[in-house]
């Protein structure tokens, strides 16, 4: 095992690299060069770029829940999770490609994954079955994972070409035929007030089950 090698500097150093790089510049091999360190050093660690994955969104989930545990509860479920759905998003976007690097993955901290228990049991209190309660976070979760994938894709894209989403070469792109689509276009927005209106339509859906 390298001298100075550990599980913390390595996640750390693999965050700044993603930051810096992004998803599909992050390896093994491009880790250990940054370390300073041959890559068969790292393997005592991280067996491959998966377990490295796997490290680095269990780090972030960590963050999550230690957000969490310093807010209080809300009114009801429904602000929980909103509250969850906000924070998760908050912790993606620290970083570029947050989100892609939690897609799939294992946590290896059994500490992040019971932290769910409370999760789970304020839902029931409420209400919800247990498989229904699961369900709720799982959604909430992966609603929050595909939002920034895409907005981080989308400010990524934009970066290099500004006119990649210009309205108006699509209005023009489409043609005659496609009123509503281009309507509709024109109404997207961006941001916080995009993900606070679907995040309010997912719960409202989750409400209605509960019902």
């Amino acid at each position: 095992m390298a001298k100075g090698i550990t599980r913390e500097r390595i996640v750390t150093a693999a965050l700044e690299l993603l930051d810096e790089k992004g998803m599909d510049a992050l390896t093994v091999r491009a880790l250990a060069s940054r370390l300073d360190v041959a890559a068969p050093a790292l393997y005592w660690h991280v067996r491959n770029k998966q377990e490295l994955l796997d490290e680095m969104s269990t780090f972030v989930m960590r963050r999550v829940t230690d957000a969490l545990s310093s807010i209080p509860a809300g009114a009801d479920w429904r602000d929980d999770l909103a509250t969850y759905g906000r924070v998760l998003r908050t912790e993606y976007l620290r970083h570029r490609d947050g989100a892609r690097i939690f897609s799939g993955t294992r946590f290896s901290d059994p500490e992040v994954v019971k932290a769910k228990e409370s999760w789970l049991a304020r839902l029931a209190e409420a209400g919800f079955s247990l498989a229904e309660a699961d369900d709720a976070i799982e959604l909430v979760t992966a609603f929050v994972v595909g939002f920034v994938i895409e907005e981080q894709e989308r400010s990524q894209s934009a970066g290099i070409d500004p006119a990649r989403y210009s309205l108006a070469d699509r209005d023009a792109w489409l043609g005659e035929g496609a009123e509503l689509v281009k309507a509709a276009g024109h109404l997207r927005d961006e941001g916080d007030q995009r993900f606070e209106r679907h995040l309010a339509v997912l719960l409202d859906g989750l409400a209605a089950q509960s019902r």
